[in-house]
């Protein structure tokens, strides 16, 4: 049948841009009351009023802020069912070049920002339940060449997401990860910036990477409805779980 979201009420984080601003998009138009959060506050608010969602400025890697917006959010929703938490930033570098300074941004923003978010959308699922969703990455389980802090990052959400699950599998809240391999605008620009002859090696690279398709999922078609599903009451039986939506290429066991 078809996918709804009738009445869920839903927190995204990372709502103006990337598969956040997806899910900002999509969401209201199959039922659900939707409350995006991002630090980029014109963009994010252009995007909620567009989509029927409503916008919360948040700066995921500071306390103060992301109870004040989570606060907020609730409120607005009159509850909350599930919290998305896609925020996140993927600077690259040789990992013997990477600044404290990188390190430090990268994980306040991947690691603390989902410790954070997560803790604060607690307080409000304990009652009654509901799901949450972080945003891992295959970098997270097998690593990534070039990538090594994002690398470290999405390898604490991965610990955070199946630790919190099992601690909070009392209250009835599920914690899963997303671990998606998705084309935004910001492979776009990565693409852009290639040489012609980089980008043939990309290109090659990616066919044999992704079994299904030999190239990075369309976002609308392969990676909303698996959100819709993991947003809905058919996936409260799923949990701790590092789920990729990328064509086969990490294959999870």
């Amino acid at each position: 049948m078809p996918q709804t979201l009738k009445d869920r009420r839903i927190i995204i984080t990372g709502g103006a841009s990337g598969m956040g601003e997806s899910l900002v998009r999509a969401f209201p138009g199959l039922g659900a009351e939707v409350v995006s959060l991002d630090v980029s506050e014109r963009e994010g608010q252009e995007i909620a009023e567009a989509s029927n969602a409503r916008f919360v400025r948040c700066d995921v890697a500071e306390q103060s802020s992301v109870e004040a917006a989570i606060a907020q959010a609730v409120d607005t929703l009159g509850g909350l069912d599930v919290l998305i938490h896609a925020a996140g930033i993927a600077p690259g570098g040789a990992a013997e070049e990477i600044s404290l300074e990188t390190w430090n941004r990268v994980m306040s923003i991947n690691a603390t920002g989902t410790f954070l978010t997560n803790q604060a959308a607690f307080r409000y699922l304990k009652g009654d339940g509901g799901q949450i969703i972080n945003f891992a990455s295959a970098a997270g389980v097998q690593g990534l060449k070039n990538k090594a802090a994002y690398s470290a990052s999405k390898g604490a959400v991965v610990a955070w997401t199946r630790t919190a699950a099992q601690e909070w599998a009392k209250y009835n809240i599920t914690v899963n990860a997303m671990a998606p391999a998705i084309w935004t605008p910001m492979y776009d620009k990565t693409r852009a910036s290639m040489t012609a002859e980089q980008l043939a090696a990309h290109d090659a690279y990616m066919a044999t990477a992704v079994p299904l398709g030999g190239k990075l999922g369309d976002v609308e078609k392969d990676f909303v409805p698996v959100l819709a599903f993991f947003s809905g009451t058919g996936a409260r039986f799923m949990t701790g779980q590092v789920f990729p939506v990328d064509g086969g290429t990490l294959m999870m066991r």
